[in-house]
């Protein structure tokens, strides 16, 4: 089994606490997706499983075995790095078979592991080239096969498409991604991109400041952020924040926009009675951009609508992004392209108040 599991784990660096007393489980042939800010103490988590830093407190376990004083090479795992760390001055065989070679496999043995790893990654014709010689992403393919042939217990990549562009990112995500089936073992993934997370992981464990914000599944963490935080780091466009105050209004419950036009928001009845006990409180209403639509404000309801004046426009093909402001706070609507609009035309938009989440403006946590 490679179940790697951190018990109240702790780092320091002189007096700077990098990691507060962290508790995680991560089962076996599991991919999970350590995700935050730069700063957050994801890569020192890596780096500790692996063995390259030292724990200042707590216990990490690999295989229900303690290996806080083991060295890296003993801990059964392999790591994939942000800048590849290959040898220049090798073949792509021997910047594969390198690490077998300090095993002392037979030579059948270690032909065998590489060539096969070259086989899944598909860079078999490139064994006899020198790192020099192939592109971004075939060396990033070099890198995962010198993991794969360790045959180790778990895992570990490091920022590995960081120094991909766009479109190599998204053809590599899809590669580890059919790595992880047909190598069935744990990985475990650090990265700042949010849509690398969303994409991977079977569970993402979003940080920040050394401290564990949230773990889910990705539809989880995105469809029902604990924080504002993970709220607006989760997503892309970011989850609009509008400042409100929550009121009874016709027997029922509604969010009244702390802006000149006192705009009301109804709130639906299954969240209403969640709500009661924060009744003519401040908090920050989220939504995120897709649950705006465009309504007809003469045919429609008033309520629950919202009409801004268009400040910027960004066509994305099947999708345009619409920036506007509401509450002196900047939002932006995910619509389907609307032809002839332009920025300082009014939008006419209908709010699905069934997908909003409200937060504490004071903890930053969910109401």
């Amino acid at each position: 089994m490679a179940e790697v599991v951190l018990r109240g784990i702790e780092k320091k660096f002189g007096d700077n606490d990098v990691i507060n007393a962290l508790d995680l489980e991560i089962s076996d042939q599991e991919f999970i997706v350590l995700v935050g800010p730069s700063g957050c103490g994801k890569s020192t988590i890596l780096r500790m499983i692996a063995g390259l830093e030292d724990v200042t407190n707590g216990e990490i376990f690999i295989d229900k075995k303690m290996v806080n004083e083991l060295a890296p090479k003993d801990r059964n795992i392999a790591m994939v790095f942000q800048d590849y760390a290959l040898y220049p001055h090798l073949t792509i065989f021997r910047n594969i078979s390198f690490g077998l070679e300090m095993q002392k496999l037979s030579k059948s043995e270690l032909n065998e592991r590489v060539i096969h790893a070259a086989k899944i990654l598909g860079i078999s014709e490139l064994l006899d080239r020198k790192p020099k010689q192939l592109s971004g992403g075939q060396r990033q393919r070099v890198a995962m096969g010198r993991a794969i042939v360790r045959r180790p217990s778990v895992f570990l990549f490091d920022e590995p498409l960081s120094n991909l562009d766009a479109k190599l990112r998204t053809q590599m995500r899809t590669e580890i991604k059919k790595l992880h089936h047909r190598l069935t073992t744990t990985i475990v993934y650090v990265t700042h991109d949010q849509v690398e997370a969303m994409t991977l992981a079977d569970r993402i464990v979003v940080l920040k400041d050394g401290n564990i914000e949230q773990i889910g599944a990705p539809e989880e963490v995105y469809n029902n952020p604990k924080s504002i935080f993970v709220a607006g780091f989760i997503g892309a466009p970011t989850m609009n924040f509008i400042p409100c105050k929550l009121i009874e209004l016709n027997g029922g419950i509604a969010l009244k926009i702390n802006d000149e036009k006192e705009t009301i928001l109804s709130v639906p009845e299954d969240k209403a009675e969640h709500y009661q006990t924060s009744i003519n409180q401040e908090v920050i209403m989220g939504i995120r951009p897709e649950y705006f639509s465009l309504v007809d404000p003469t045919t429609e309801d008033q309520l629950d609508q919202i009409s801004p004046q268009i400040n910027v426009i960004e066509p994305l093909g099947s999708t345009t992004l619409f920036f506007f402001e509401a509450a002196s706070t900047e939002l932006v609507a995910s619509l389907e392209p609307i032809p002839g609009l332009k920025p300082g035309d009014c939008l006419n938009l209908k709010a699905n108040m069934a997908k909003i989440h409200l937060f504490n403006p004071t903890t930053g946590k969910v109401v």
